[in-house]
């Protein structure tokens, strides 16, 4: 039955999720804007953040932990994929692009499929944030509350990456053009090594940040990668306000129509994608960029 307890938690859930996937979403945006690169991996990414950091729970039992394990050990992971494979496929169609991203994330469910099976795992809450919370006419879950604090926490971080340091200037200036950076004897390679690192990195972190809501299995970063995909085309490519403001409307869309009929949840929000092409096709906050 729908009430207004009911309305305010799927609000509640919706910002949670839209927070989640602007997370993921700014990294996605961040690497497509800055090298061109559509990274079909970055799905699998999430998955990874979620994996690493169930093993580093596993081994310390400190959920802290996991959270550094699941970032750090995608920002890694990241560097390694551009400076290995990545970087060799600049000057390569979009085709090939997405075809080896595509691979690489077949390759990386398969790893987590073979290491830890395709059973469902889980990273329970830390203590102080599990439990049940009153917001006065409803409860709701201590931790789906935090979510929301923990995402914005990520996205003041990269804000201030990208918006308050030489670095941010640089990797803006290569969503732009990437030639001019170059040729003002920047070694645009070494940025673009850094960014695709920082968008690992915020894939990780959210995958291990979800962890605790929903449970670990190697298919979970497919459905996120989608949602993410249409975050970006609806905020505007390369536009990191954009992918927050798109991830926002993307939660808000799945949950309240989950409240009325789950089986429309993703036809509404490929119909708001549609609408915004229609209307603006670069997207909400987006401008004409690179092809």
């Amino acid at each position: 039955m729908l009430s207004w307890s009911n309305f305010l938690s799927q609000l509640f859930n919706g910002l949670a999720l839209g927070a989640l996937l602007a997370l993921i979403s700014s990294g996605l945006t961040i690497i497509y804007g800055t090298l061109g690169v559509l990274n079909l991996a970055h799905g699998a990414m999430f998955m990874l953040g979620g994996y690493a950091g169930y093993a580093a729970y596993q081994a310390t039992g400190s959920f802290l932990l996991a959270l550094l394990a699941g970032t750090l050990g995608l920002g890694l992971l990241g560097v390694l994929m551009e400076r290995v494979v990545i970087r060799h496929f600049y000057a390569r169609p979009p085709e090939d692009q997405l075809l080896v991203t595509f691979g690489l994330s077949i390759c990386f469910v398969e790893a987590v499929r073979f290491i830890f099976s395709s059973n469902s795992l889980s990273v329970p809450a830390p203590e102080l944030l599990s439990g049940i919370s009153s917001l006065g006419i409803m409860m709701y879950p201590t931790y789906r509350l935090a979510v929301v604090g923990i995402c914005a926490l990520g996205l003041l971080v990269l804000y201030v990456v990208l918006y308050r340091t030489r670095l941010g200037l640089i990797v803006r200036a290569g969503i732009d053009d990437a030639v001019m950076v170059d040729s003002l004897g920047i070694d645009v390679y070494r940025v673009f090594m850094v960014v695709f690192g920082i968008g690992a990195m915020a894939a990780g972190f959210a995958g291990i940040v979800n962890a605790p809501v929903v449970s670990l299995t190697p298919e979970v970063g497919e459905a996120i990668l989608v949602q993410t995909f249409v975050v970006v085309v609806i905020g505007g490519v390369g536009s990191f306000p954009g992918a927050v403001l798109g991830g926002l409307i993307a939660g808000e869309i799945i949950s309240l129509t989950s409240m009325v009929n789950p089986g429309y949840a993703y036809v509404m929000l490929f119909a708001a994608m549609t609408l915004v092409l229609l209307v603006r096709p670069h997207g909400l906050l987006g401008t004409r960029g690179r092809e």
